[in-house]
């Protein structure tokens, strides 16, 4: 059996060693080993790190429901981004026609403060 230290075990998982040691105190990684390492130092066996889903932000989510949903996510979020870009054009046409900035404003469905911040840029 191969066996791994703390270090080596965040390493595999990609997180600090703090991170690693928390995982384990909460239950959300493998128990140490009962027996230490030739250093006297906690080791945990290795195939069972490997085998653990890791937990947290950086866990994959690799299920075709997820993968299309953060596509739709990613689509959507282009989508309103010109429309954003189309509300930013029609303040300065706005502006460039006189009208006032409150009209304008609840027009667009943005505050005040974010068409006087957008007229600035």
């Amino acid at each position: 059996m191969t066996t791994w230290t703390s270090d080596e075990c965040a390493a595999h998982w990609g997180v600090q060693v703090g991170t690693w040691n928390s995982y384990v105190s909460r239950g959300q990684a493998p128990a140490p080993l009962p027996d230490p390492g030739p250093d006297g130092r906690k080791v945990w066996d290795a195939g069972e790190v490997r085998s653990w889903p890791r937990p947290g932000a950086g866990r994959k989510r690799t299920s075709g429901d997820a993968e299309a949903l953060l596509t739709r996510m990613h689509e959507t979020g282009a989508e309103l981004a010109a429309l954003r870009d189309r509300q930013r054009e029609l303040l300065r046409a706005g502006r460039a026609a006189g009208c006032e900035i409150s009209a304008m404003a609840a027009a667009l469905g943005i505050s005040r403060q974010t068409a006087y911040a957008w007229l600035k840029d």
